[in-house]
């Protein structure tokens, strides 16, 4: 087993690790959209705060080698399943038809108040 530990994407704000690597899979914890710079919420709209949890994955999967290509499943996390249709076109955008399994689920809260959150599995070279 190995941790992720980067700053390419916010830092842990809690007892937990970036991601873990175990058995050639990346078992990312969950991204909301933090500056990773600032450790502070970007956007507020859905599709902003989206786009910054993208961000946040890209950077977190650059620091193991790897890219969306590798993301075999998702967990999506929304604070409002009104903003659905508006995460699932951000969300499309970023894996150009070529799509990992995915949960979605509306919750009660996010850390921070963020409005998404999502978490990665993916494969490693």
């Amino acid at each position: 087993m190995k941790d992720v530990v980067t700053n390419l994407a916010p830092q842990a704000i809690g007892p937990y690790v970036q991601g873990k690597i175990v058995n050639g899979f990346l078992f990312a914890s969950g991204q909301i959209p933090l500056d990773p710079s600032t450790g502070e919420i970007v956007g507020t709209t859905i599709s902003e705060q989206t786009t910054q949890v993208f961000k946040n994955i890209q950077g977190l999967l650059k620091s193991c080698d790897l890219t969306l290509e590798n993301v075999i499943k998702t967990t999506c996390f929304l604070k409002d399943m009104n903003d659905f249709s508006a995460f699932n076109e951000v969300y499309a955008s970023y894996f150009n038809g070529s799509f990992p399994a995915r949960s979605a689920v509306q919750v009660a809260a996010l850390p921070k108040d963020a409005m998404v959150e999502i978490e990665i599995v993916a494969v490693v070279k």
